[in-house]
């Protein structure tokens, strides 16, 4: 077990952080869309994503590399869906 935890490392310690951040905005894309995906949706705990993920993508501009115009497209798809999805559902307010 301590091998494998010491090969993690290295392999994280030779990958740019930029990559690592982007993967796991990526991740809270992914989660924002199951969340809404559910029926009924899971508006609160998507809107933690949504907004999550904006706080990610938003705060780090200029640092995430040729993932930055992905993240920066993909929040906009998942903030569009949001909002779609919750005014289907009734009155609820929009991540920020």
């Amino acid at each position: 077990m301590e091998r494998q935890m010491d090969e993690v490392r290295r392999q994280l310690l030779a990958t740019p952080a930029a990559l690592v951040v982007a993967n796991h905005a990526y991740g809270l894309f992914e989660l924002a869309a199951i969340h809404l995906s559910e029926q009924p949706p899971k508006l609160d705990e998507a809107r933690l994503a949504v907004d999550s993920l904006g706080a990610l993508v938003e705060g780090l501009t200029g640092r995430l590399g040729e993932a930055e115009q992905p993240l920066a497209d993909a929040l906009a798809q998942i903030r569009l869906a949001f909002v779609q999805i919750s005014g289907a559902q009734g009155p609820a307010p929009a991540p920020s």
